[in-house]
């Protein structure tokens, strides 16, 4: 973008600039390898003559200059800015100027300014005629290439101002300056033709995946001892067969502790005849008085008193709370998502104490107004909008799965469930969630796009901030078309390669609308 604009060119040759309201003092330090005999430059929105504004895949240049008549210098005021996620100003390295004047070349250097991302150098042209101008930046072993056509290098001022004596007049543009820009969260995109999926709105829902949630209940009546040495608590992380609780079964009707120290007493009893009798018969089997069998079957009868001798212990022990009890394990690793009763809680059977899932995996259940299913013969995917985080697309066949598409509607929501299962690996997303969602219909059209967040509601009308050069911009009103996740089709308004503001919109509309509050944003 190359931008004429007048002044009093015999001033401005000197490099004394076009007096006006930006006028500052002179800044020590700001100049580069001239400043020995290079004079002050004075303003930079307006008063340089001619502007022009240049990409690469890595930066931006914003360049002013007074038209270039050769003998004199010409200061530049070039405003570099990194073009990443967020822009940012170049603080660091050298500008070079490069005027390929036939014979060779004239150049001039600059390193940045005391200002991060203004350079200053100077140029003076050899020869009048039409030559190229190239500006490279040089950061470390890296350059990066500016190439901005010929241009016209004067044979006099007089010839110059000339030809740049014509006033631009009011444009209509929304000034707003680059130090204005490097302040804030700020970056413009151009607008691109591209693929752009119908979607249809719906109500969504995150959900623990079937096979990976689990209940764990009470097998029968009892107490909850707290055998685990965390009790259950949500969000808790658990392991597959962790202990979770420990139940302490309930006596059984009619039994109290006399009649189970009374049981223990008759095992014990029990245990020490049987165990007599195997040892004795054992004796005189092994003097061939008895059959041997009779020994075996002693024997056995021993094994049986002992172990139940281990069961009447264990009972009378619960009950006197000195441990034992049923643990209650983890069927799956997950996260504990309720918790149904507490330490110490009486229980009875088949109570659903403990709700478990893995949310590594979820479901979206998009439930998909009946108004639209027409529009929809299989969910191609989906995309959500959480408040403060970029929007997740879902794509049937690439990082999701389409578990299923309801063909029964919900008798009062009169919707259709479409469900998706995608990965969920850092646990952003918690099951429970609900949101606004779009469901993609399958059907593709090719538009000219900008990204969602360049388009802003301005009073009901959807409006972009469309950059003239780099520090204009123009409030232009859009019919927009389909959203696919972050982006926005353009249905009119817009041409293909032009550059809307994608970040920092509501701080140009509010530059547009209350200058003052922006404040004026000139470092020199």
């Amino acid at each position: 973008m190359i931008k004429f604009s007048s002044c009093v060119f015999g001033a401005a040759l000197l490099l004394t600039g076009c007096a006006d309201d930006h006028a500052p003092a002179h800044q020590a330090g700001d100049h580069g390898p001239h400043e020995a005999n290079t004079p002050e430059i004075v303003g930079h929105a307006h008063g340089h003559g001619i502007s022009v504004t240049s990409f690469d895949d890595a930066t931006e240049l914003f360049v002013e200059y007074p038209p270039l008549v050769s003998g004199e210098e010409a200061a530049f005021a070039a405003h570099l800015t990194w073009t990443g996620e967020r822009f940012s100003a170049v603080d660091e390295g050298t500008l070079a100027v490069i005027l390929d004047e036939g014979h060779g070349n004239t150049r001039a250097e600059a390193k940045v300014s005391t200002t991060p991302g203004i350079f200053r150098p100077v140029l003076k042209p050899v020869a009048a005629g039409r030559h190229r101008l190239r500006l490279t930046l040089t950061v470390g072993d890296r350059s990066y290439q500016h190439d901005l056509g010929e241009v016209e290098v004067y044979a006099n001022a007089a010839d110059a101002a000339k030809a740049h004596g014509e006033e631009d007049g009011e444009d209509g543009s929304i000034p707003f300056t680059k130090e204005q820009q490097w302040k804030l969260e700020f970056a413009h995109a151009p607008v691109i033709e591209r693929e752009l999926r119908e979607t249809i709105a719906a109500t969504g829902t995150l959900r623990p995946v079937a096979s990976r949630e689990a209940t764990v209940s009470s097998p029968a009546a009892g107490v909850l001892d707290g055998g685990a040495s965390d009790f259950p608590h949500l969000g808790m992380v658990v392991e597959r067969g962790q202990i979770l609780m420990t139940l302490v079964p309930r006596l059984a009707s009619g039994v109290d502790l006399a009649t189970l120290e009374a049981d223990l007493q008759r095992a014990r009893a029990h245990l020490e005849h049987t165990t007599q009798t195997a040892r004795r018969l054992r004796e005189l089997a092994d003097a061939e008085a008895v059959a041997p069998s009779r020994a075996v079957e002693a024997e056995h009868e021993a094994r049986i008193a002992k172990t139940d001798l281990r069961a009447a212990e264990q009972r009378l022990g619960t009950a006197h709370g000195q441990g034992g009890g049923v643990p209650l394990r983890a069927p799956l690793a997950g996260t504990v998502m309720e918790v149904r009763t507490a330490r110490g809680a009486a229980v009875d059977e088949g109570q659903a104490l403990v709700h478990i899932a893995d949310l590594s995996q979820l479901w979206l259940q998009a439930d998909i107004p009946e108004t639209d299913l027409g529009r929809v013969m299989t969910p191609a995917g989906a995309y959500f909008h959480l408040d403060g985080a970029a929007a997740t697309t879902l794509a049937v066949g690439q990082n999701a799965r389409l578990v299923a598409f309801g063909g029964l509607l919900d008798a009062q929501t009169r919707t259709a469930p479409a469900i998706f299962e995608f990965a969920n690996p850092a646990g952003a997303l918690r099951a429970g969630m609900r949101f606004a969602t779009h469901v993609f219909t399958g059907n593709v059209r090719r538009l000219p796009a900008v990204p969602a967040s360049a388009v802003i509601d301005d009073n009901g009308q959807n409006v972009v901030f469309v950059m003239k050069d780099g520090e204009a911009f123009e409030r232009r009103l859009v019919r927009t078309g389909l959203r696919d996740g972050d982006w926005v089709g353009i249905d009119g308004g817009l041409a293909v390669g032009e550059r809307v503001v994608s970040l920092g919109a509501y701080q140009v509309r509010l530059a547009a609308t209350a200058p003052a509050a922006m404040g004026h944003g000139h470092a020199h």
